[in-house]
């Protein structure tokens, strides 16, 4: 018997698969018996198809079962006693080696003269401190013993709400009041506020795959059943979103994580039509997509969305400062009453010292300014980073991703794996990044990309960096 805990941390999908897992691993379901077939037990479990089909796959993936012509799935033959005795040998050392990888990837990241880190670093000669030091200063003479004795409203400072809501219809056409606009400290938060929202009429969300693992993570740990879907070259399958039990996607439309591909109006305006027809909602975190090296950036899908089916997610992390937490999402007209409901005895989540600097920091115009000197300094990494990838590797590689944002994918054609590539590099003090990280189904991931974020790199470094890996993965 499968038993299914809603509450439980783990997708309905990876629960059948584990406990099936364990019943043929423990020899109480043995060689050559038929597990029941995906409508069978779709129906006994009152799952979706998708949900046990998905669970089934990654069995047949690792071995487990197989899928036999007009016999259904059969269970594969498996050694009980040889792997119950490697598994106790084996656990402890997994985990040395688990922390043996750790160690020597901060050692390496300690020792290394190249980081092409991509998350969680910018330029240090980015952040504007002498006038961030100015306006808080400013900030703080006007300081009333009120904002320091009482709760600040829930949903932000009216003031930065306002500063935020014309920026956006500005620059990303987005179309709002300041009433719909909610001030979080980042795109997790603001995930992880949604999934209480939605939490009593959906519990499955559909996801990019490869995708943002930090959302991946968010709505699992808040209980979802995450939905993989894949990629196509202009963004999210809609095939296959269509044959899934979701109603709620999470997506990257104007710069997709990691991929970079952007998503042509045409597939847009289908993907709204899936959430009408499906009484759905599109979640859109418009990743750096400010940072755009051709053209203007491309408007917001919230901006053509005429049905309020969009919540619009965005920060300032990837131009400004990931260490200041100042997040947003808009929130649709007919959500704002139930939002209010929901959250109507919680506090503000970020200081109101930070969001009085940035509403001062929008208000006087030197966001723009500060905007367009980020996007010209990281344009000019940008085309000496792609510019010596060309001129060093050539036709060795692909890169994938290039014109927006603070990082590109290299796909290698020499036969070298991932984590071959990492090591290489690490050998020679560079530190690359994988891309597996980012998706569900290992198995449809070919297995020979990495990501290069050049943001926190001098322009001189980013050259003999990129010179050191020709030498690291061509010439060895």
């Amino acid at each position: 018997m499968i038993i299914l805990e809603d509450q439980s941390i783990d997708p309905l999908y990876i629960q059948i698969y584990n406990q099936i897992k364990a019943k043929i691993i423990s020899g109480e379901i043995t060689e050559g018996s038929k597990i029941p077939s995906i409508r069978s037990l779709s129906k006994t479990l009152t799952v979706s198809r998708n949900t046990v089909e998905y669970a089934y796959q990654q069995l047949c993936s690792e071995g487990y079962i197989a899928s036999k012509a007009r016999s259904g799935f059969v269970v594969q033959k498996f050694d009980n006693e040889l792997f119950s005795e490697l598994n106790k040998q084996g656990s402890r050392e997994k985990k040395v080696v688990i922390k043996e990888r750790e160690a020597e990837l901060k050692y390496a990241k300690n020792h290394a003269q190249y980081d092409f880190e991509y998350l969680r670093q910018l330029s240090g000669d980015i952040f504007p401190m002498h006038l961030w030091r100015k306006l808080s200063n400013q900030c703080l003479s006007g300081l009333s013993v009120e904002n320091l004795v009482s709760y600040n409203n829930c949903e932000g400072e009216l003031g930065l709400r306002t500063e935020i809501m014309k920026y956006l219809h500005a620059s990303r056409g987005v179309s709002c009041q300041p009433e719909q606009i909610v001030i979080c400290p980042g795109t997790q938060l603001c995930l992880s506020l949604l999934c209480q929202l939605f939490r009593q009429n959906s519990t499955d969300v559909a996801i990019e795959d490869p995708g943002f693992d930090g959302a991946r993570d968010t709505f699992i740990n808040n209980g979802f059943n995450v939905i993989p879907i894949g990629l196509e070259e202009d963004g999210i399958d809609l095939v296959q979103l269509e044959n899934t039990p979701a109603n709620i996607v999470f997506i990257t439309p104007s710069h997709q994580f990691p991929t970079g591909s952007i998503m042509p109006i045409q597939k847009r305006v289908k993907l709204l039509d899936w959430a009408v027809r499906h009484n759905g909602i599109i979640i859109e975190d418009d990743y750096d997509s400010e940072l755009s090296y051709r053209g203007k950036p491309i408007p917001s899908l919230q901006s053509i969305d005429p049905k309020g089916r969009v919540i619009y997610v965005g920060t300032f992390s990837k131009s400004l400062s990931p260490a200041l937490r100042l997040g947003y999402m808009v929130l649709p007209e007919t959500l704002i009453e139930r939002y209010n409901d929901t959250f109507k005895t919680y506090a503000a989540y970020v200081p109101w010292l930070e969001q009085k600097i940035m509403q001062k920091f929008m208000n006087l115009g030197y966001w723009e300014r500060h905007l367009r000197r980020v996007c010209l300094l990281s344009k000019k990494k940008h085309d000496i980073l792609v510019h010596t990838i060309n001129e060093s590797m050539g036709d060795k590689v692909v890169i994938h991703g290039k014109n927006v944002g603070l990082h590109v994918i290299l796909e290698f054609n020499n036969g070298l794996s991932e984590e071959e590539l990492i090591i290489r590099a690490q050998k020679h003090g560079v530190i690359v990044y994988p891309v597996s990280r980012y998706w569900m189904r290992l198995e449809q991931y070919s297995n020979n990309m990495v990501i290069l974020g050049f943001s926190g790199m001098t322009e001189s470094d980013i050259v003999e960096g990129i010179r050191t890996l020709t030498k690291a993965w061509f010439n060895e």
